[in-house]
């Protein structure tokens, strides 16, 4: 399902004097982040006034923190966005929207579980299914996902031999 606020990381700690925050993506591109002007730290709405990505977190200098204690006491908060402010292409999902969806054989139909958590590779992501047969991780490329319908709360996985965990 299509949310309307997306957690987007976690702020880990500080940078210079000057109150940035270095914030750490969770299911969220860092350059994604640095379009958004909003970020939202315990429901309540900073606008960044700057941000840059470095070695893949978000630097960003927000409204009303002006210094390095200011920015030290929101170590440790979790950050979210809202959905609209980071558009993406037709057909793409931030992770925390594809928690939830019943995956199912492309093929066959069968019910595989439940699509519970997605795991952030180099190489891809993974999706981890659970709740069916086995304990399932698919990877998250085409040649795997056959197609993900959110009006229909559904995955469909190209199944193939020793995908599931306890498989034999």
């Amino acid at each position: 399902m299509e949310l309307s606020m997306i957690s987007a990381g976690q702020i880990v700690n500080t940078h210079g004097i000057r109150g940035e925050v270095k914030l750490l993506p969770m299911g969220v591109e860092a350059e994604q982040l640095a379009e958004c002007r909003t970020l939202f730290i315990g429901g309540e709405p900073y606008t960044c006034t700057a941000s840059r990505v470095h070695k893949g977190c978000l630097l960003a200098k927000l409204e009303g923190v002006e210094d390095m204690d200011a920015a030290l006491a929101l170590k440790g908060c979790r950050v979210k966005i809202r959905r609209e402010d980071v558009p993406l292409p037709e057909g793409a999902y931030f992770d925390e929207e594809l928690l939830g969806l019943a995956a199912r054989d492309a093929e066959t139909g069968e019910a595989l579980g439940k699509l519970e958590e997605v795991l952030s590779y180099p190489a891809h992501k993974i999706y981890v299914l659970r709740g069916g047969r086995d304990e399932f991780l698919i990877p998250a490329v085409p040649a795997f996902i056959a197609g993900i319908d959110m009006a229909a709360g559904t995955v469909d996985v190209h199944m193939m031999e020793g995908l599931g965990i306890h498989e034999n």
